[in-house]
């Protein structure tokens, strides 16, 4: 099992996680951010992967430091798991629909984290949240991880349906390109590293 845990500790926010990317998809996730747990549970439910998070933040200022700190916390963790990088599948995408959202994510596991994000997303807030802690999500989680990220929109005019298809296509994307493929020796690059 790939797995590891991890701590995230400043004075805004204090976050523990636990994660295994070769799991079934158990998430248990209390961040106090209502929406971005429910977006949390699809990532870990579609990617695979069981993950504890449980975060405390000054979500009394606003959802910014949690939902960013989650993000890198998150990507540390893959760090972790993957610090050799051999024998996975490296690049991984997902076309995710959902209802009249379409959006796409690719992903390569380059060690350049690197998020490219193009989501029209039509309203600022989802009940609470800020809709562009999304994107500061993503950029959190690529950076740290080692990620190329690319995640954009085809389709869609409702906020939750783009946002919360934009987690599971990055999900499903990580899902393949953590696989270990059998038929890659050491790692599957052609420069011997990544």
């Amino acid at each position: 099992m790939r797995m590891t845990t991890q701590r995230r500790r400043t004075a805004e926010t204090n976050i523990a996680l636990m994660l295994n990317i070769d799991g079934s998809g158990v998430v248990d996730v209390v961040t106090g951010v209502p929406f971005f747990d429910h977006m949390l549970e699809a990532f870990g439910r579609h990617g695979g992967f069981n993950m504890t998070i449980h975060a405390e933040g000054d979500i009394e200022v606003d959802d910014h430091h949690t939902v960013e700190d989650v993000g890198i916390v998150i990507g540390q963790a893959l760090a972790a798991i993957l610090e050799d990088k051999e024998g996975i599948t490296r690049f991984g995408h997902s076309y995710m629909a959902m209802d009249e959202a379409l959006v796409l994510a690719a992903i390569d596991i380059s060690g350049r984290g690197q998020c490219y994000y193009e989501l029209d997303i039509p309203v600022e807030l989802i009940g609470t949240f800020d809709t562009t802690l999304a994107h500061e999500f993503f950029i959190a989680l690529a950076r740290e991880a080692g990620l190329t990220l690319h995640i954009r929109s085809f389709e869609g005019v409702n906020a939750h349906h783009l946002i919360e298809a934009a987690f599971k296509a990055v999900a499903r994307a990580l899902r393949v390109a953590l696989t270990v493929d059998p038929r890659v020796v050491g790692v599957p690059s052609t420069k011997g590293s990544l």
